[in-house]
Formats: C-alpha cells, structure tokens, sequence
C-alpha cells in the first residue's frame, strides 16, 4: 500500500515541476528568457529534492 507520505511528496514534485514550467515559458514569452535564472530554479528543487528521495 502507498502511503500518504510518498503521495504528497509525488504531488509536491509534480506542482513543484509545473510551477517551474509555467514560469519558464511565460518569461519566454515576454522575452526576459535568462537560462542562467531557470538552471538556478532547476538546481534548487534538485538539491532540495535529492535528501527527501534518500
């Protein structure tokens, strides 16, 4: 059985994921594209997610 635990941290990823696309793509949309600030995001939410997963 799957506990509550893994769920929300699953969920957690998942929003986590989307929240980071949808900025990307609306800053490039707006032309204030700067990989250097999405591969800082990215960077952080692995760190962060890496202790969680072990």
């Amino acid at each position: 059985m799957v506990s509550h635990m893994n769920v929300a941290l699953i969920a957690f990823v998942v929003l986590s994921a989307v929240l980071i696309g949808v900025l990307a793509l609306s800053m490039h949309r707006r032309h204030r594209f700067s990989p250097n600030l999405i591969g800082a995001l990215m960077c952080f939410v692995l760190l962060e997610a890496i202790p969680a997963l072990i």
